[in-house]
């Protein structure tokens, strides 16, 4: 993967960076650690410069958000509440009422999430989807969008230029980042599900006491 996503860049310099970060959003496995470090690289020995790299970069990851929060509208709350309902929605144990929680949630802390979330492998890309669901107004999704994936990028081109042809020593550090913070949300998505099932089994307890 990531020979191929260096040829491409190679090939196609900001427009390669742009299409790769595009798909990146969408197919979280491409790494946009790769893509952003040699990009900042690539200004050391090209005639790229890194200004250019993080515009690419940034509308690649508008591109790819913006079409994930799509989906996420297609995939609104009614259909899901339909879902859940159904037979095989029942397996899941979950209710009309918990679809309605969760989207008030994101209501109320939706722009926080959308901006933080863009520093958090895979969940980077996801957020895009239950913004969408929600309906998080699009001028709000986007300017948020903007500046998570700015900063991001930024910081990954400039630090890919500085370090030069050093760069995969930096990427080795971001591996290890990212296969932390798949632990830790591994853990909290864990925690998070034990807790709700108990909350409801309380709930269901005293219902039919």
């Amino acid at each position: 993967m990531q020979e191929m996503v260096i040829e491409i860049m190679n090939n196609f310099g900001y427009l390669g960076v742009f299409l790769l970060i595009a798909i990146e959003n969408i197919f979280p496995p491409i790494p946009s650690e790769v893509i952003l470090l040699f990009g900042g690289f690539m200004t050391t020995f090209t005639d790229m410069n890194v200004i250019g790299v993080i515009i690419a970069s940034t509308l690649g990851s508008l591109l790819g958000a913006i079409a994930l929060y799509y989906i996420g509208k297609i995939l609104n709350k009614e259909r899901l509440k339909k879902i859940i309902t159904s037979k095989y929605g029942k397996l899941l144990r979950l209710t009309p009422e918990d679809i309605d929680k969760a989207d008030n949630w994101f209501d109320t802390k939706g722009n926080k999430t959308v901006f933080f979330c863009r520093f958090i492998p895979l969940i980077r890309s996801l957020i895009s989807i239950p913004a969408g669901m929600s309906e998080m107004p699009m001028k709000k999704f986007l300017i948020y969008t903007i500046l998570g994936s700015a900063i991001w990028n930024t910081a990954l081109t400039i630090a890919g230029s500085i370090v030069g042809e050093n760069w995969t020593d930096i990427l080795e550090i971001m591996d290890n980042y990212s296969h932390i913070i798949v632990i830790l949300l591994a853990i909290a998505f864990l925690i998070a599900i034990i807790i709700f099932y108990k909350k409801r089994k309380k709930k269901t307890t005293k219902h039919h006491k």
